[in-house]
């Protein structure tokens, strides 16, 4: 144990406690010393010992098994479940996996930091080797769809929410199949397609229509207390407790608890406040997706809805960690009604997007959502946000500048557009490209699309060659070229 109390010292006091600690552990490592091991590390890490648990409910106290890890303060095992995703390929990945399975498990309640860079930690080493404890309790599992896909196929008409292809697209592929074992699985789509119809109406209409519930009047007195108090924080301490008194006045979800976040307008505190509130702001499993999209769009959509100037570090990587665990929400209560937004998008908002897109989104999601907002007509309904808010977001996306912008980010991003996302993207600039005649931002977003998607343009070719024609800037030329030799 001493000879680790070094590298515990930089998690505990390093500003960059990845690095110091890669570096530590490769300065000490030695073959020859079985102390200082990547093995016997893990293996401190995971020693159960026996800890008192106080429970205020009983008079006597009880004895619990758990991990020394967890026996360490939050930040610490925040730090080191980071470093063990950093440094994954210097450990056994069976070690890793055990360790995130075992951290997520404990029955003991997990600091949201803590969750988070073990479900980090987890993704990074987890493989089809990993057995996974939940996998035995399942029954009948060869036959029948695992339930996280039964959840996200309830929650969406896409089978998959990164995957473009809906219920009735795969159906309609999978009937030339004469598996007797496809047919099971097109029946089972069907069905769950019936059955959830009307509870993604209703969670549709969420963002569609007024609350008409009338909440009780001590309910509205304690928000527009909550109100007072978070427009007048004053540390951290306290911002922490009104985290506490959010959740427990909102314990429940449903449209109650999106009326009364209205009454509290958290929008309006400054970005600090929000950046603590949110980080604490923690919802039940079975309704994490629900109640993640209320914070967003009550807490950090509006900000943003109205942002003139670059955002604040501060606020920015409080919206990135969040995004990172909740990607759908992220999706339907802040991608979706920006890129709405009435007017356009502009400068600092593009940025805020594009970096949640980059670090938030897997390829496949980011692609989806391009595709149904550059190709369907109408707003999806699943779009999530304040009745107060609706009249800054419009039913289709206005080109400017700086959605153009954008969209090369996403390009440059590597991110796979189909061929109808395509062929709307050049629909869309031959529409702008006399109003955009001069624009050099719009030009290279022609040349980013060009050079990315140019197997894709064959069709396209002359109407966009066309459009090219009407700009007159430092890269009208190149774009011409390139055109020209596909």
């Amino acid at each position: 144990m001493e000879s680790w109390v070094p590298l515990f010292n930089i998690f505990l006091n390093s500003t960059c406690p990845e690095t110091d600690a890669s570096l530590w552990l490769q300065q000490s490592f030695k073959l020859a010393s079985p102390s200082i091991s990547t093995t016997s590390f893990i293996s401190l890490l995971t020693r159960n010992i026996d800890v008192h648990i106080v429970d205020p409910s009983s008079p006597s106290n009880h004895t619990k098994s758990v991990m020394w890890i967890r026996t360490l303060p939050d930040a610490v095992q925040a730090r080191i479940l980071s470093f063990l995703s950093y440094e994954s390929g210097k450990f056994r990945k069976r070690d890793l996996c055990s360790l995130a399975e075992k951290t997520l498990r404990d029955g003991l309640e997990l600091d949201f930091w803590v969750k988070s860079a073990a479900q980090q930690l987890l993704d990074v080493v987890s493989d089809s080797k990993c057995e996974w404890a939940f996998c035995s309790e399942l029954e009948d599992e060869f036959g029948s769809l695992p339930a996280w896909l039964k959840d996200v196929a309830g929650k969406s008409d896409k089978v998959l929410p990164w995957l473009p292809i809906s219920r009735n697209e795969l159906i309609s592929r999978m009937q030339f199949s004469s598996s007797s074992e496809n047919d099971d699985l097109v029946v089972e789509i069907e069905e769950d397609k019936e059955d959830n119809s009307d509870e993604v109406m209703e969670e549709g209409s969420v963002s569609s229509s007024e609350d008409d519930a009338s909440l009780d009047p001590g309910v509205e007195k304690m928000a527009a207390c909550l109100k007072i108090k978070i427009l007048n924080s004053e540390s951290t301490f306290h911002t922490i407790e009104m985290a506490r008194e959010i959740q427990r006045l909102t314990k429940g979800g449903g449209n109650d608890a999106l009326a009364i976040l209205s009454l509290i307008e958290p929008w309006k505190a400054d970005d600090e406040t929000v950046s603590i509130l949110i980080s604490h702001l923690v919802g039940e499993k079975e309704d994490e997706h629900v109640w993640s999209s209320f914070i967003l769009c009550s807490f950090v959509l509006p900000k943003l809805l109205e942002l003139h100037e670059p955002a604040s570090r501060v606020l920015i990587t409080a919206i990135v960690e969040y995004c990172k665990v909740y990607h759908k929400a992220a999706e339907y209560a802040l991608l979706l009604p920006l890129m709405l937004k009435n007017g356009g998008i502009n400068n600092p908002i593009c940025d805020v997007i594009t970096r949640i897109v980059k670090e938030c989104l897997h390829p496949g999601q980011a692609s989806s959502l391009c595709q149904r907002l550059i190709c369907e007509q109408e707003v999806d309904p699943k779009l999530i946000c304040l009745p107060c808010h609706q009249c800054l977001i419009g039913s289709e996306m206005v080109w400017t500048e700086s959605l153009f912008v954008l969209m090369q980010n996403i390009l440059n991003h590597d991110i796979p557009l189909t061929q109808d996302s395509v062929d709307r993207l050049v629909y869309c600039a031959c529409e702008c490209a006399r109003k955009f005649s001069k624009s050099l931002k719009f030009c290279n977003f022609l040349l980013c699309l060009v050079n990315k998607c140019g197997h894709l343009l064959k069709t396209q070719k002359v109407a966009l060659m066309d459009a090219v024609s009407h700009t007159s800037t430092l890269v009208t030329k190149s774009i011409l070229s390139k055109l020209s030799s596909l």
